[in-house]
């Protein structure tokens, strides 16, 4: 992971970038993250196939727009209503969006859990869900408030791999038996 924190951001779309690696621009600093270990992959996977996409469009390494927070995040997964994504555009626009998914590494912890938690609920994001192999655990975050660096979630949730986890919002209830954890990373404190 490389942070580039100058005077002037360019876009991340500026950016020439390794084969398998991605930007987001994260309150005022461009993130540059390698490609995804086989267990995040196989995750993120499990949860498009359990949200019905009939209803739901289910997006991966979407850019989305929150520019009044200096952000443009690449969750992990994006959920919208069918027929809430424009026609074109590299930004997707974060009124559109009815859920975010981030799925931790051990490179992502604090950024999941703390930087992006505040972005998102900044950012009016209505559900943010952090899965995290690493603790065996599905964080769910409804319900925002709050403004900038003061935002938060009114409800947290943790539910450990094993249990459903309920996603209202998408009228599912999130099966995590099959969700694998990360067996040689330490485990951290959050959420």
């Amino acid at each position: 992971m490389i942070i580039v924190d100058t005077c002037r951001v360019p876009e991340p779309e500026d950016l020439e970038l390794p084969e398998g690696a991605r930007a987001e621009l994260l309150p005022g600093e461009i993130v540059i993250a390698g490609s995804q270990d086989l267990i995040h992959n196989c995750i993120v996977t499990e949860v498009m196939d359990r949200i019905p996409r009939q209803r739901w469009q289910r997006l991966q390494a979407q850019n989305v727009d929150l520019l009044k927070e200096n952000s443009e995040p690449v969750p992990d997964l994006v959920v919208l209503e069918r027929g809430a994504v424009p026609e074109t555009g590299r930004l997707l626009p974060s009124q559109a969006v009815t859920m975010l998914v981030e799925v931790v590494s051990a490179t992502s912890v604090d950024r999941d859990y703390r930087v992006k938690r505040t972005v998102y609920a900044a950012g009016r994001i209505p559900a943010y869900l952090i899965i995290d192999p690493i603790m065996a655990q599905c964080v769910l975050l409804p319900d925002p408030i709050g403004t900038g660096e003061e935002a938060d979630y009114t409800v947290q949730r943790i539910t450990k791999f094993g249990d459903p986890v309920p996603l209202d919002l998408l009228g599912v209830k999130l099966d995590t038996a099959e969700f694998q954890t990360f067996t040689d990373v330490r485990p951290h404190s959050h959420p």
